[in-house]
């Protein structure tokens, strides 16, 4: 048991009990606990298998590589239409920790599986850019470059957030906003 994830558990208001209970289900598959991103995370020989997150509604298992795994009973649910590999169990009780503990063993030795046959979630598939964007990459050589040299996933950050306002008029002005944290080779978020 890490010391640092006793600390995370006895400062939550929402769910320590749920935390306490589906600790003790994880460690007993033999995972290492760790305290990454801030949340109770767990590994094996290195490898992250899940992690527990505290929301409003519930406390969650993300399996990292959850979309590589059998659920029969549509217990994994996806983390959004953004997300490609994480899928997440919820949990708003102790009964319910206890009820669904199998299934979490299950999930868990299955996750062991996946990684230690090195299997991966694979590349995303190449996003069709926002028509501003592609205008802007196809009227601006400088432009060009700059974007294509970001990381894949800071080209689709990009990408999601000039494609998430609804008139064109946003879309290019949220483009002519960025173009210079662009430019720079940063991402969307980065100082």
């Amino acid at each position: 048991m890490n010391p640092d994830v006793d600390a995370f558990i006895n400062r939550s208001q929402q769910w320590p009990d749920e935390m306490r209970a589906l600790r003790m289900v994880l460690l007993g598959t033999g995972l290492t606990e760790e305290l990454k991103w801030r949340q109770p995370a767990y590994t094996h020989v290195g490898k992250n298998i899940a992690i527990m997150g505290e929301m409003k509604a519930a406390l969650t298992l993300g399996f990292f590589k959850g979309t590589l795994l059998a659920d029969p009973d549509d217990l994994l649910k996806d983390n959004g239409p953004n997300s490609r590999s994480v899928r997440r169990m919820y949990f708003t009780s102790v009964d319910e920790v206890e009820r669904l503990a199998t299934a979490v063993s299950q999930f868990v030795a299955e996750a062991i599986k996946v990684e230690e046959a090195g299997l991966s979630v694979g590349p995303a598939p190449q996003p069709v850019l926002v028509a501003e964007l592609q205008t802007r990459i196809d009227s601006d050589k400088t432009f060009k470059a700059a974007f294509e040299s970001l990381t894949p996933g800071r080209q689709r950050e990009y990408n999601l957030y000039f494609s998430g306002a609804k008139q064109a008029s946003t879309r290019e002005s949220r483009i002519a906003k960025y173009a210079d944290k662009i430019l720079n080779g940063k991402g969307l978020r980065d100082r």
